[in-house]
């Protein structure tokens, strides 16, 4: 998934070991599927599944991360590491679900998946038992803001030439097959109604929509049922001409390559992008607007627990706010069991399991968001709870023993957070594409280090109105 702030920090230093373990258990379950591969095969896929959870020497030193452009204007960042034979590779574009309408909600995520299912005459399952010859794995994220395509594979010139073949045809020539597209919609539509009836969906999809009104971040990434079904081929093919071009796209690179290697990857996998997207002008993502009074929103759910998120629009990626919020949060609910939330709710009033909060960084502002399950029964009283613990910390900061604390714990627990190469290249594509400085890695922990008790005060106070939260409740008792 995309890197966002989290909420929680890894714990624990012996960490190899667990990799391995973990390593052997996924690469187990690979073998299930394809016991019909050859050794060398089968050695492939071990090599590359194990580098994906093995510490990189990159972990224990700076990343030295090169940028540059293409010839077509992709931007360029590439990290070169010569520890294992594998290349990691990313491309984004600025074609998330905020590019979608309300009338075609989904479009984007559709367009994205389909790319994956056949391109330049080659079927999904040519796709996969191509890759699956060199041991090679084809990935992607997607969100609001960005549709992201990856690909790992090994560097010894067969696999990487095939591989990296496949990844441009799928990037450049997508076929949007009629009969796939009818299959997937049928498939997403009925994602989408199993959806509609989990808690945990409503939830989401309610405060959403309750925070951001108009805007196109409200819309869900999945679409609605009676959009998806909608979507036709020429309007896959109108979005990927539109959003899919070499200029504003963002391809990141880590592994077993020199800098020209890099280059000639970053060439190849852009100058056959579509033209018309870069003669377009680039529709910038409206501004949020702040909700100007509280909207609260009650809805009947079966479910045994109540389900409630409470929050307000957030912050930007790049903010000058974020380590302040950052580190804030951890001590009020970003931290686990030592959040002042766990503790106020969960540990001295056993009101709820878990509670949590967390800032989501966007191209625009990302929500701000606390949320917690607990008995229908116990819904307002731990509501309540929650407020007052919100504002008894906006009112008083953080004291200077937890500010300590929860510095420790998020820089302890750094080096865990680009201990691979994969994790690596997700902060670089998160780096080019949202504009960050090329220092970012290096000065993380001096910047979490820096913050003060009055910045983080100051910080709180100034980005959050809880006069104006939204506030979800599913599963309310008193609505039937």
């Amino acid at each position: 998934m995309f890197i966002n702030i989290p909420f929680q920090q890894a714990q624990g230093s012996n960490v190899f070991p667990q990799s391995f373990e973990r390593a052997l258990s996924l690469t187990k379950v690979i073998f299930q599927g394809i016991s019909t591969m050859c050794l060398k095969d089968i050695t492939t896929v071990f090599v590359l599944n194990l580098a994906l959870l093995t510490f990189s020497v990159s972990a224990q030193a700076a990343v030295n991360i090169q940028q540059w452009q293409t010839s077509s204007g992709a931007e360029v960042y590439f990290v070169e590491n010569h520890d294992l034979p594998i290349v990691d590779v990313s491309v984004n574009f600025a074609a998330g679900s905020a590019r979608d309408t309300a009338k075609k909600s989904g479009l984007a995520s559709i367009t994205r998946y389909m790319m994956t299912l056949g391109a330049a005459g080659m079927g999904d399952e040519m796709i996969a038992n191509k890759m699956a010859d060199i041991g090679a794995i084809l990935g992607g994220d997607f969100d609001v803001d960005r549709a992201a395509f990856k690909l790992r594979t090994l560097s010894s010139a067969r696999e990487q030439t095939q591989a990296l073949d496949i990844f441009a045809k799928i990037l450049q020539k997508p076929d949007f097959s009629e009969a796939v597209l009818s299959r997937e919609k049928a498939r997403i539509i009925s994602g989408l109604q199993e959806s509609a009836t989990q808690p945990e969906s409503i939830s989401s999809k309610a405060f959403m929509a309750a925070m951001y009104g108009k805007h196109p971040y409200r819309l869900d990434e999945s679409g609605e049922v009676e959009t998806v079904g909608k979507i036709m081929r020429e309007d896959l093919q109108a979005f990927y001409s539109q959003h899919y071009g070499a200029k504003g796209s963002i391809i990141a690179l880590i592994g077993d390559l020199t800098r020209e290697q890099a280059n000639n990857i970053a060439e190849n996998m852009s100058n056959d992008l579509p033209k018309m997207a870069d003669v377009s002008p680039v529709v910038a993502i409206p501004t949020v607007e702040y909700p100007s009074q509280a909207i609260e929103k009650r809805i009947a759910h079966p479910a045994s627990q109540s389900h409630i998120l409470l929050g307000y629009p957030g912050i930007k990626r790049g903010d000058a706010d974020l380590f302040p919020l950052y580190v804030g949060n951890y001590i009020l609910g970003g931290g686990g069991f030592v959040s002042r939330l766990t503790e106020e709710v969960r540990e001295k009033r056993g009101l709820v399991y878990s509670v949590y909060s967390y800032f989501m960084p966007m191209a625009e502002l990302g929500p701000f968001q606390i949320g917690f399950q607990t008995k229908k029964d116990q819904a307002e009283d731990a509501l309540k709870l929650v407020h007052e613990t919100l504002a008894k910390f906006l009112k008083n900061g953080v004291t200077p023993a937890e500010l300590k604390a929860a510095k420790a714990n998020i820089i302890g627990g750094f080096p865990m957070r680009i201990d691979s190469n994969s994790k690596i290249l997700d902060y670089l594509a998160v780096i080019g594409f949202y504009k960050l400085p090329l220092s970012y890695l290096e000065d993380y922990n001096k910047k979490v280090a820096s913050v003060t008790t009055a910045q983080i005060k100051e910080a709180f106070n100034r980005r959050l109105k809880p006069e104006n939260f939204v506030t979800i409740i599913v599963g309310d008792p008193n609505i039937k």
